[in-house]
């Protein structure tokens, strides 16, 4: 049996209701963090209150870009190669975050198109693991 694992732990969860985005939000001036911080990084902010927050499920496509070359280690991806879909998401709990785009076709992502949050496959690791992070679909 297939084992799987978070390419980077800590930065996500899986929960009940999907996965989550574990961040950080201020609560002297909203400023969010991905991944979590202990300092508000505002210097405007006169009263930094931070609170840990899971972000997500759901956002809209901000910018789009296709991968179109294999990134170098230690990223992992599938052999042979498939360009894939990258896009700087808006979560409508407010944060801004980059992520890949679950897509067959990578020009079918679409700027100001809705996504959710999902887990999905980069590759597999040394030991045979499935390795997975948070990715973006469309709905």
């Amino acid at each position: 049996m297939t084992t799987r694992v978070h390419a980077v732990e800590g930065l996500m969860i899986e929960t009940a209701d999907g996965p989550r985005l574990l961040g950080s939000k201020c609560g002297g001036c909203g400023a969010t963090y991905f991944p979590r911080d202990s300092v508000c990084h505002n210097p405007e902010c006169d009263a930094p209150a931070m609170a840990d927050v899971n972000f997500g499920p759901t956002g809209k496509i901000w910018s789009c870009a296709i991968q179109n070359y294999q990134p170098p280690a230690p990223v992992i991806t599938e052999e042979p190669y498939r360009p894939y879909a990258m896009g700087m998401i808006d979560l409508d709990d407010g944060l801004r975050v980059m992520g890949r785009i679950d897509v067959d076709d990578p020009m079918s992502a679409q700027v100001g198109g809705d996504v959710e949050l999902v887990v999905g496959r980069l590759g597999a690791d040394a030991d045979g693991n499935d390795v997975v992070t948070w990715m973006f679909r469309p709905v």
